[in-house]
């Protein structure tokens, strides 16, 4: 059995944060506002895993509490990977795309993913960015998004 999930998330630039992008330390200038780490990729990830395993959004898992303030999205993703394996799941492939006026994320890419790969060996990880052309709130480089596509597939068989 196979199963896709879709996930989005999005968050406004913050001046006193760094950048984190699926883990990676990526522009010390201007980070994303968000209670964890505001690490808009791994968010997006989580929680297309956990629509795709038919479990709730990430918002319920790791609510704004002070167990959770500033805490670091690769170790959450640890977390939803155990949810999803406790629903019979394992993870085959993941598709990631962030959207962002800048910095250029090419040169942080293969890092990110040997990051993911780090939490999920075998599974096959693509990373990219877009920019708006300057419109909207990414254009104007207010916030920035990201959206990513999983597909799971059942570990349990009979």
């Amino acid at each position: 059995m196979l199963r896709v999930g879709l996930g989005l998330d999005v968050h406004p630039y913050e001046q006193s944060r760094p950048l984190i992008l699926c883990g990676v330390r990526v522009s010390a200038e201007h980070g994303l506002l968000g209670h964890s780490d505001g690490d808009v990729a791994t968010h997006a990830l989580m929680d297309a895993i956990l629509g795709a395993s038919g479990l709730k959004d990430i918002g319920y898992f790791f609510p704004s509490t002070p167990e959770w303030k500033d805490a670091s999205s690769l170790e959450m993703l640890k977390i939803v990977k155990g949810k999803m394996e406790e629903k019979g799941f394992q993870l085959i492939n993941a598709d990631i795309s962030l959207m962002l006026e800048s910095p250029k994320i090419s040169p942080y890419c293969d890092k990110m993913i040997q990051n993911l790969n780090m939490i999920f060996p075998g599974a096959q990880f693509s990373i990219k960015a877009t920019t708006c052309e300057g419109l909207g709130f990414i254009g104007k480089e207010e916030g920035a998004a990201a959206i990513a596509v999983v597909l799971l597939e059942s570990i349990r068989y009979g």
